[in-house]
């Protein structure tokens, strides 16, 4: 019975002292603001404080009005402790909390304003793009194109005319 509640605390002091990793990174954008989406989702404005449980590649998104959307694909190595066969000993055995963050910081461009000669040249492209298109009446006069032809797949359903 001895051994039993000996074991017993002992195990109870092994589940209390399990160790834990925390990851997460913390977002900045020169100027500060900006709307930072990880992954297509919004995580908060700069600076964007998020957690993350791989390492690896994360494609963030800046978005700030009067400045140039910001796309970027960051790689989030691994620090030593986490390959193997360490990972294991660190994320259940190692008896303290270790906290990685990871600080990254994007230089955001302010809009540019376009030149008025560069915009006529724009305007006159899609201009003449929009007459090669053509209207209601030239497609009706057209001869009809056939349709493509499924086989029935169950005979039973058919419908027999």
């Amino acid at each position: 019975m001895k051994r039993l509640l000996m074991l017993a605390v002992l195990m109870l002091g092994v589940v209390t002292l399990v160790g834990c990793v925390e990851r997460r990174f913390v977002i900045n954008s020169e100027p500060a603001g900006a709307l930072v989406l990880k992954n297509g989702e919004p995580i908060g404005t700069a600076p964007a404080d998020d957690h993350f449980t791989y390492y690896g590649d994360y494609h963030f998104t800046l978005i700030k009005d009067g400045y140039e959307t910001l796309h970027v694909t960051q790689h989030v190595p691994a620090p030593w402790y986490q390959y193997f066969p360490l990972d294991f000993f660190f994320e259940v055995l190692f008896p303290w909390r270790i906290e990685d963050v990871r600080r990254y910081t994007y230089q955001m461009q302010p809009v540019q304003a376009a030149r008025p000669d560069e915009l006529l040249n724009r305007a006159a492209v899609l201009r003449e793009r929009g007459r090669s298109i053509p209207t209601a009446q030239e497609t009706t006069n057209a001869p009809a194109q056939p349709g493509p032809v499924f086989p029935i797949l169950n005979p039973r359903r058919a419908v027999s005319q």
